[in-house]
């Protein structure tokens, strides 16, 4: 769920939520991106097909000697890499063997989650990029493992790793000893040689979509004793972009907004994140599409009024144009990452314009995206912006133009 680079809770912290026992009462906080760590696979969410291949794998026995996780921050690298190097070694008294299924523990997994094992060593290649480093690395790999069944390498952003020291890895990575796996992560795939990611069997780690983060957040505030409202879930979600870490850390800044129990509104949200109320942006892009420019404007400077960023607004108006579109391909089937007049009135507006007019304002907006990095004042841009959406409104539809010029010319 999260690769934080934060130290492993303590042995004895182990939650409810995730099917354990429940922590014991600190006086020292643990923030929920910490404390909601996964421990099983069948705690991870969203990487279903990861987990039924290790699964197969495991099974049959056919386990590959290197492993190469990559995804956006947040999405889980750091903690699926332990999870994977105590499956690898697991060994409880009616099991001795790979296994997917880490429940009940087994000898070796509270040290390897705690990062204390001595046979699963952890890397950060951005502090240990040279080819010093990685021989010292591969010096040891030959070597039996104290206790486990596996010597296990992982190297947290492997990008980072200098060519000398890719290519001092490759011959050990070829032909490792059969004690010996590794395991490696990065956000920069592309980075990574293609001799080394030919000799590793990759998972890709997906970002987790709005609706099923929004969910999850909820079962956390829920977990928490916190009261979050739908719409303050959907914009945490939105904000954290697919990362479940990041969703929890702002969800951790979200509960404190209120206290005595009082529920976490999505306005305390907005104001917390400088985001826009995605109703009004709603009506704003609405009224632009409708031709009206000048309400549409007035929308639009109430928000900045109210503290909200033009670029984060700019950024809205390009997600419900976005949601306009696919809600013309899907139909009755769309879902906003909200409460349901959300999806409602984006249904509305999909059955008001044509496909090729969605595609137009799409346009319109991504280019003046572009605008906005180099305009003087981000407020005039977006007015402008917005200008060129009522502009466009009151031309005919590119279906329209077309057939106009197919009779002109016929």
């Amino acid at each position: 769920m999260s690769d934080s680079e934060l130290p492993e809770e303590r042995d004895d912290q182990t939650f409810s939520m995730f099917g354990e026992d429940e922590a014991p009462k600190s006086a020292e906080y643990q923030v929920l991106a910490r404390k909601y760590r996964p421990r099983r696979f069948e705690d991870l969410i969203g990487q279903e097909a990861m987990v039924r291949t290790l699964s197969n794998a495991f099974e049959t026995g056919r386990v590959a000697h290197a492993f190469m996780l990559t995804g956006v921050r947040g999405v889980g690298k750091t903690t699926t890499a332990r999870l994977l190097a105590r499956a690898l070694n697991y060994q409880s008294d009616d099991h001795d063997g790979p296994s997917i299924r880490l429940d009940p523990k087994g000898e070796h997994c509270d040290a390897i989650m705690a990062s204390r094992h001595p046979d699963v060593l952890e890397l950060d290649a951005a502090s240990r990029t040279g080819v010093a480093d990685m021989r010292d690395l591969l010096d040891g790999a030959r070597y039996a493992p104290v206790s486990a069944r596996h010597k296990v390498y992982i190297i947290d952003e492997v990008h980072m790793l200098s060519t000398a020291a890719f290519n001092a890895l490759l011959k050990t990575l070829e032909e490792p000893p059969p004690h010996v796996k590794f395991i490696f992560a990065t956000t920069e795939i592309r980075k990574v040689p293609i001799t080394v990611l030919s000799r590793c069997q990759r998972f890709d780690l997906k970002r987790l979509d709005a609706v099923n983060l929004s969910e999850h957040l909820g079962r956390v505030a829920t977990n928490e004793g916190a009261k979050v409202s739908e719409e303050g879930l959907a914009l945490i979600a939105r904000a954290a972009e697919g990362s479940v870490r990041d969703g929890l850390s702002i969800l951790d800044q979200a509960i404190v907004q209120t206290m005595d129990g009082e529920e976490v509104t999505g306005a305390a949200v907005r104001d917390m994140l400088g985001l826009g109320d995605r109703a009004r942006l709603l009506d704003a892009f609405e009224k632009a599409i409708s031709g009206s420019a000048s309400e549409a404007l007035a929308e639009v400077k109430d928000q900045i009024h109210a503290g909200a960023d033009p670029a984060v607004i700019l950024k809205d108006l390009m997600d419900v144009c976005a949601d306009v579109s696919v809600a013309q391909a899907t139909g009755g089937e769309f879902q906003s990452a909200g409460p349901a007049e959300w999806t409602e009135r984006t249904l509305a507006m999909a059955q008001k314009l044509t496909a090729a007019q969605a595609a137009r304002y799409w346009q319109i907006l991504l280019s003046g995206f572009n605008d906005l990095q180099t305009a003087p004042d981000t407020a005039t841009a977006l007015n402008m912006i917005i200008l060129r959406l009522a502009a466009a409104a009151n031309l005919p539809s590119p279906e329209e133009a077309a057939r106009m010029i197919a009779e002109s010319g016929g």
